[in-house]
Parts: structure tokens; sequence; C-alpha cells
């Protein structure tokens, strides 16, 4: 996918985000979680990642019911993201909406764990 195109996608996917996304990115804009600096819909390597701390190489990804169907993809999606140095979180919607707490800690130790603080 060319690069025009996927800011074109990623301006679109900005505009429908699900209620899960949009209060993970309450949480993760401006610098909220402990001053780490998120980006939503970012386009990176052709794929478009719902969330990326560029600084630590850090995809979420909050995923619903129809992921169920798309395994194959995105198994390939991630192997691609990790080659290329990034690592991939991947989140429930019903996590994100009942468990929000338990989501942001996950995201913490994750960025802990890569010796950012």
């Amino acid at each position: 996918m060319s690069a025009r195109k996927n800011i074109a996608v990623a301006c679109k996917l900005r505009a429908g985000m699900t209620d899960a996304e949009r209060m993970l990115w309450s949480h993760l804009r401006n610098r909220r979680l402990q001053g780490f600096k998120f980006r939503r819909q970012f386009p990176v390597a052709g794929f478009i990642a719902d969330f990326a701390c560029i600084e630590a190489k850090l995809i979420v990804e909050v995923d619903g019911g129809q992921h169920l169907d798309h395994v194959t993809f995105d198994l390939r999606r991630t192997e691609k993201l990790s080659e290329l140095g990034y690592q991939v979180m991947r989140l429930w919607n019903d996590d994100v909406l009942l468990r929000i707490d338990d989501v942001l800690g996950s995201i913490l130790n994750v960025l802990w764990a890569k010796g950012l603080r």
C-alpha cells in the first residue's frame, strides 16, 4: 500500500474508532500514560497500527470478534512487524472496556520491561 493511501486509510480509521479504541486513546493521548508518547492509527510497514509508541517500538492492537476470522492475516502482520523490531500487544475490546486499569498496567509492564521509565 502506498504511503499516501496509508495516510488516507489512517485518517478514516481515526474518525471511526471503536468504543474500546476511544477509551484506550483517552488514557494514552497527550502522554497521559506516565509520559509515554503514543500515536493512534499509525502507518507502519504497510499496515495501520491502532496505537504505537515509537520510542519503545511497541504496537498496541485492540481487537474485536471480527479478528477471529482474520487470525492468519493477524499472525503474518505480527511477524512482519516483529521482523522490523516492533513488539505487538493484542488486547480484546472487552478487556479495554471492562478492565482498563489492568490493560494500562499491562502496557506499562511491557514498556518498563524494555527499560523505559
